[in-house]
């Protein structure tokens, strides 16, 4: 069973996905947002490529914990995507999570360009880590 884990943001989705075994997570690629119809058919064929059985879905709650302006916008594109799919969809709280993504980027050996364009997707891996670590026995 693999899991989908999904970074939502204005410009861009980071996809990250788990192992068969549902113990890593892995970045796997980051969607360029075009137009919301595109947004999910995108996501949608991640889903059959690999089968996917829950969607693991970052959501960007303010500091103090409650649902905001970008939180709403996140939701509200989920709803869209829920009607599209037959698979579950799971919300993770996500604060802090791309500034995570962003501390590993900077120790890898790459350019400055390529670390910005998969920073969605290492935050994507992060979110879905953490779901997949609660999850072990």
């Amino acid at each position: 069973m693999r899991i989908i884990g999904l970074d939502i943001g204005d410009r861009w989705i980071g996809a990250a996905l788990s192992d068969p075994g549902g113990i890593l997570a892995s970045p796997l690629r980051v969607i360029e947002r075009t137009t919301e119809a595109r947004d999910i058919k995108a996501i949608v064929d991640i889903i059959n490529e690999y089968q996917v059985a829950v969607i693991v879905a970052g959501l960007p709650l303010s500091m103090d914990g409650k649902v905001r302006e970008q939180a709403g916008k996140v939701k509200s594109f989920l709803e869209n995507l829920a009607g599209n799919i037959d698979v579950p969809i799971e919300y993770r709280d996500e604060r802090l999570s791309t500034k995570a993504a962003r501390s590993a980027m900077h120790t890898s050996p790459r350019k400055k360009s390529d670390m910005k364009k998969r920073d969605d997707a290492v935050a994507a891996a992060i979110i879905l880590q953490g779901y997949l670590d609660e999850k072990l026995p």
